[in-house]
């Protein structure tokens, strides 16, 4: 049986893809972990969708699950690399784009900042939001050392929006009172 340790990383340093080792708070390495929180935090929204037959966003949040491995991989390249792997593709943002404009048709419009909370669903929604809010900032200053596509930068932008967007849509749904702060 292999084993899930290999001690290699005992000493601070981990392997990007391609080879080259670097410090475990590389910010490559807090950008695609960050990424990989934000895929956990989806998860478990998906699972709790999945038990509020909120189909429709399982379905988004399944693929959002997959994309996001990309989104990984493609944060944790060396420069070394030189082989072949997915990449997240201009059409993935336009996909976002489509589905923020799908699941806002139904919505009331947008009446101030929202305050998180009235489910579990829609409270995870703003946790997923938050989540990828921090791991664009983390891609932002991994960009400042090494190349990231343009993007990929704006896949994880405009999927807080997607978040967001299900927040208020879970809201709808689930028939609870959107809570807004006024200023």
């Amino acid at each position: 049986m292999a084993r899930i340790y290999t001690r290699s990383g005992d000493k601070g340093t981990t392997a990007l893809i391609g080879g080259e080792r670097v410090a475990k708070n590389d910010p490559r390495v807090e950008a695609y972990g960050t990424v990989d929180e934000l895929g956990a935090h989806i998860a478990l929204l998906t699972d709790w969708a999945a038990e509020a037959d909120l189909g429709e966003m399982v379905t988004l949040l399944e693929r959002v699950a997959v994309e996001l491995m990309t989104v990984e991989a493609e944060l944790a390249l060396s420069d070394k690399f030189t082989g072949e792997i997915a990449r997240v593709r201009p059409e993935m943002v336009t996909a976002l784009e489509g589905d923020i404009d799908h699941l806002s048709e139904e919505l009331p419009p947008f009446g101030g900042f929202t305050i998180p909370g009235g489910n579990k669903i829609i409270s995870q929604c703003h946790i997923c939001r938050t989540v990828c809010r921090r791991a664009e900032r983390r891609i932002l200053s991994a960009a400042e050392q090494t190349a990231v596509s343009e993007h990929l930068v704006g896949y994880i932008n405009r999927l807080s929006d997607l978040l967001y967007t299900l927040s208020r849509w879970s809201t709808l749904r689930l028939g609870v009172e959107e809570k807004v702060w006024r200023k």
